[in-house]
């Protein structure tokens, strides 16, 4: 199998150094072969050591989701990217939102824009899921629950400190709709909030989704 067909076999996936490096395992200056690739429009590079099928590879590419779990880790996709896939806010989402326990951080790739924000241990590991995002696709994401709690977290300038406040800024401006937060797991958030960021907003938070 020649090395094109290796990597239209594999389009769907992010196609690390390693991998290359074995589908080249042939080739005298496989380094070189990969800048050929990239020329040719047959590879595409994400950042340093990690690519994607170029434009002239036909095949189905990785999802945002699942590219943003490959670019920079740990990371879980999170936030409006989180809250948009879930169908929480209308909004559509332009940049592929992470949370990751490293320096935050932001890619501006071929594939789009990749952020990284950054969240302490042990909340951070707190309400992950591995959603299905096609047949052979797979990422981490934020459960809706801890992508809006990530996103009062990390937020600069959002603190909550009434009823009042809270329900303006989920239903105003996130335009979160009440019949969705009222199917959220209450008990879920309660078990991050003494170990969150921002603990007293969080509580507000729950408080006024329990009064819905």
């Amino acid at each position: 199998m020649d090395v094109n067909q290796n990597i239209r076999e594999y389009s769907s996936q992010p196609l690390t150094h390693q991998l290359m490096m074995s589908f080249l395992k042939d080739y005298k200056r496989p380094n070189d072969k990969i800048k050929s690739l990239r020329a040719e429009g047959v590879l595409e590079s994400i950042k340093k050591g990690l690519y994607i099928a170029g434009p002239n590879i036909k095949g189905r590419k990785p999802e945002s989701g699942l590219l943003a779990n490959h670019i920079y880790g740990p990371s879980y996709v999170s936030l409006e990217t989180a809250l948009s896939y879930y169908g929480l806010i209308p909004e559509r989402v332009y940049e592929t939102a992470s949370m990751t326990t490293k320096s935050s951080k932001e890619f501006n790739t071929p594939a789009g824009i990749f952020t990284y924000t950054h969240l302490p241990l042990p909340y951070y590991a707190f309400g992950l899921s591995m959603i299905k995002l096609s047949k052979d696709q797979h990422a981490i994401f934020a459960s809706p629950e801890k992508a809006l709690c990530d996103k009062v977290v990390s937020t600069s300038g959002i603190l909550l400190r009434s009823i009042t406040q809270v329900t303006a800024y989920l239903l105003e401006d996130l335009r979160i709709e009440e019949s969705s937060l009222k199917n959220f797991d209450i008990k879920k958030m309660e078990s991050w909030v003494s170990d969150a960021p921002k603990s007293d907003s969080l509580n507000m938070l729950i408080k006024m989704i329990k009064n819905l």
